[in-house]
Parts: C-alpha cells; sequence; structure tokens
C-alpha cells in the first residue's frame, strides 16, 4: 500500500523510537517570535547551553508589536522588555532575525511561506498554535510550548506521537462569494473543536486543488481551531510556482532536484488513512463563525441553533455562548449589528485578501459607528498593496491602514475590544477576551464578509455586495 505525505515526512526525519513509544524528529526549520521565545532562551542560559544550528532558526515580531506607530520604546513596558529580549537573543546566538526596520517584518505564518522559508517535506515548529498554516505547502508543521522552544533550540529535535491522518475531500466548486475562510469553517462546524484530535488533517478535492497558495494557507492556518495539531495539503504545481524565486526558496541548478524530492513526498495514489470525511464545496455559504468558539458557525443564510436541538454534548458550550453574546436562539445571523471590523491576521492577512476586501469597499463608505481596521500581515504584504493602491481604496472608503502586526486578533497590543463592543472579524479565534476585552465578542468571517459588515454596519451577505 502507498504512504501517505505526513508517514513519509515523519520517516524521513526521524531520529530514533524513543522508550516512551514517541518519536525523537529532527526538525528541519524553527520559527520563534517575541512572546515564546524569552523564556526558552533564558532556560538556555541557565543551563550554560548554545543553539545548535541557529541557521535554521529565524525570528519575526508580531504578537506585541503596535500598528499605528513604529515608534521606540513601545508604550507597553511589558512588549518593549520581550521586543528587547528578542533583539538580543537573536544577535546574540547568531538567529536571522527579520525586525521592523529590515523590510521583511511580519506575523511569523506570514513571513515563512512568503520567503520561501517554509517549503514541501519540512517538519516545522513555532511556539505559535497556528503554525499549521505551513502545511500549505506540504510541510509538517506544527505549534509548540516554551518548554520544547527550547528542546528545539538545544537540540534541532522533539519528542513526539505520530498522529493519525484523516482526509478531507472538499469537493465540486466553491460558489462567487464563499471563500477559503468558509470552508475551514464549515469543516469546523462539521466535525467539532475536538474532531481532530490525535489527527492530522490532509486537505484536498477539487475545490482544495483549484485554490490559489495564499487560500490554502488559510485553511491549513485553522487546523488547529479543529483539533488537528497539523494540516497539510500535498505539493503540486501550485506549490512549485508559488515557491520559485523567493529569497529562501532553492535557486538555479538546485531548484530541479528540489521539485523531484518535493513531488516524491506527495501522498501515493493508493495511500491509507485512518479516516475520511466530505465537504460538498457548492452547498457552502458564506459563515460566520458567531458564538465563543469557531466551531459554533452558521452559514449567513441561517438561524442561529437552538439548544435543545442540538447534541447533548454541545449544549453546555451553546448555552455559554449565548449567555455571553447576548445572541437569541433562532434569530438570524444576519443583521447582527457591528462595532469594529478587523481584516488581517495569519489567517486572512495576505495580498489576495486584502484585494476581495477592498473589492468590497471600492466605492462604499464605513457605516458611521464602525471602527475599521486594515493590518497587513506583512511589510512585503503591505508594500505590495500599496503598489496597487489599495491602502487608499481602504482609506477612501473609510478603514484605517495599519502597519503589519498580529493587531486585533488578540489582545497582546494596543488594538482591542473595548466593552461589549462586537468584532466582525478575518481572525481564528472567537474565545471569550480574545480580542482584549472579557465583555468584547467576536464573529469570525472571510475578508470580504467583514468589508461588507463595515460598510452596512450589520452582519450582510457578500454576495448581495458584490451582485
Amino acid at each position: 500500500m502507498g504512504k501517505n505525505l505526513l508517514d513519509k515526512v515523519w520517516d524521513l526525519h526521524t531520529v530514533r523510537r524513543l522508550p516512551s513509544g514517541e518519536d525523537q524528529l529532527f526538525i528541519g526549520l524553527h520559527l520563534v517570535h517575541e512572546v515564546t521565545s524569552p523564556q526558552a532562551f533564558a532556560m538556555l542560559e541557565a543551563r550554560g547551553i548554545g543553539v545548535l544550528h541557529p541557521k535554521r532558526t529565524f525570528a519575526t515580531a508580531d504578537h506585541i508589536i503596535p500598528t499605528d506607530s513604529s515608534s521606540r520604546p513601545f508604550a507597553d513596558r511589558l512588549a518593549e522588555e520581550m521586543m528587547r529580549a528578542l533583539e538580543a537573543n537573536a544577535a546574540r546566538y547568531g538567529i536571522r532575525f527579520f525586525g521592523p526596520g529590515s523590510g521583511l517584518q511580519g506575523i511569523v505564518h506570514v513571513i515563512g511561506p512568503e520567503l520561501g522559508l517554509s517549503q514541501p517535506g519540512l517538519t516545522i515548529a513555532c511556539g505559535d498554535s497556528h503554525t499549521s498554516t505551513h502545511g500549505a505547502l506540504g510541510a509538517i508543521a506544527f505549534g509548540i510550548g516554551t518548554s520544547q522552544v527550547r528542546d528545539v533550540l538545544a537540540t534541532q529535535t522533539l519528542s513526539l506521537a505520530r498522529p493519525k491522518v484523516r482526509r478531507i475531500e472538499v469537493r465540486g466548486r466553491l460558489r462567487a462569494g464563499v471563500y477559503a475562510k468558509d470552508v475551514i469553517l464549515g469543516i469546523i462546524a462539521s466535525l467539532g473543536v475536538n474532531g481532530g484530535l490525535g489527527h492530522a488533517y490532509e486537505y484536498g478535492g477539487q475545490a482544495v486543488e483549484a485554490m490559489s497558495m495564499e487560500e490554502r494557507l488559510t485553511i491549513c492556518n485553522m487546523s488547529i481551531e479543529g483539533g488537528a495539531r497539523v494540516g497539510y495539503i500535498n505539493p503540486d504545481q501550485t506549490t512549485f510556482a508559488y515557491l520559485q524565486g523567493r529569497p529562501f526558496a532553492p535557486h538555479d541548478g538546485q531548484w530541479e532536484k528540489a521539485v523531484r524530492f518535493w513531488r516524491g513526498v506527495a501522498s501515493d495514489p493508493d495511500a491509507t488513512y485512518d479516516d475520511r470525511f466530505v465537504l460538498e464545496a457548492d452547498r457552502l455559504q458564506p459563515m460566520v463563525a458567531w458564538g465563543i468558539n469557531p466551531g459554533q458557525a452558521a452559514g449567513v443564510e441561517e438561524k442561529l441553533p437552538l439548544p435543545g436541538e442540538r447534541p447533548a454534548a454541545e449544549r453546555e458550550t451553546l448555552e455559554k455562548a449565548y449567555a455571553h453574546t447576548g445572541f437569541t436562539p433562532g434569530a438570524p445571523v444576519a443583521g447582527t449589528r457591528v462595532d469594529v471590523a478587523f481584516i488581517g491576521s495569519c489567517t486572512n492577512g495576505r495580498l489576495s485578501d486584502l484585494r476581495e476586501a477592498a473589492r468590497v469597499a471600492r466605492g462604499r463608505k464605513v457605516a458611521g459607528r464602525v471602527r475599521a481596521l486594515v493590518v497587513p500581515g506583512s511589510q512585503r504584504v503591505a508594500d505590495a498593496a500599496q503598489a496597487e493602491g489599495l491602502d487608499q481604496v481602504f482609506r477612501e472608503a473609510g478603514f484605517q491602514w495599519r502597519l503589519p502586526g498580529c493587531s486585533m486578533c488578540l489582545g497582546m497590543n494596543p488594538d482591542v475590544l473595548v466593552g461589549e463592543e462586537v468584532c466582525a472579524s478575518s481572525s481564528n479565534r472567537n474565545f471569550i477576551g480574545r480580542q482584549g476585552s472579557p465583555r468584547g465578542r467576536t464573529l469570525l468571517m472571510s475578508p470580504a464578509m467583514v468589508a461588507a459588515a463595515a460598510i452596512a454596519g450589520q452582519v450582510t451577505d457578500v454576495r448581495e455586495v458584490l451582485s
């Protein structure tokens, strides 16, 4: 029988089987940022240990960095301390740091692919749960904790249990106004936030194969929200075209050799899987994650669920969601008031995301009471968007155009919700307090849907706006 990509890449990187039954896995690429690395570096220093392979680790700043000003020191003392620690550790250990002045700074899961660091067949680790993003290029990528960041720095390996693999087929074609964000929200709503526990998700099918690389990155980014630590897509011509010519991708005589290897790590036609799931793309509509986890999502034409009609295991969380949000069971999701609109994050802060949102915003105006932000995922994204005039489209519509960073995805920088504000967000989590206010409410949706909500002042079907 054939092998799937996860088993091929896992076997290539296994150093040895440990007495615990786990594998010692070599990590091909290690990415760090300012939040989870300072403690890991301090652990090394306390033990007198250096970084074993500094050329395999790359650093950026994203979570705490302000997006309204690049002035130093940061107003937040703790943020400034974390930034200085990362700068000092990168210099001390010879780690390449993509700082704000480099022209390459950005969210770690945006710059890895766009610089060509993330490649098929690699094992990739980062102290951030959304590291599954990089699996879109045919890598096995996963988030790790601070002590594991230390282990990778010291040994370039990790102790891990091999996950099972679920093949997720997205059949058919997406209709106009339905995006990759809607696909992954649809998958999580179907399988649940714990559906992927112990599994890696391999995404495929006609709809996925037709996606651009940036759309595939969105799909893999939210694998962790469905409980899967790893999500990946087999490398193909779309992957190779995306990587060719990028700064850290193979060049010249190494390119063809690399492509041959990349083709070889893709799942075999007769590969075996532990489980399979099918989603029909043409049945999807624009999705809105309305509750307190990404699995609590409904189509924009649908009504919010009635707890009594849901499985018993879901009712307690549903009731918590209604208590927090104040929404009424059975009410339509369309028409929900919006106070804030956020376009950005490692899920949807890439150039194609901004293009789609700008298509909605062009020639229109943000509703008067809505605070609307557009935050590019990296400096390269910002430069490309500005070269196309997208920043001007947003400004003319009433959006704030910000500097690259994680921004309002999470409450670790000045971009936060206030009180009971309701935010239409293109980010990945709608947990209570995620955007800074314990009473704030987050509605997850595609960037185009966020733009439509900002203009209407309420959740609205972007297909009606585009038509």
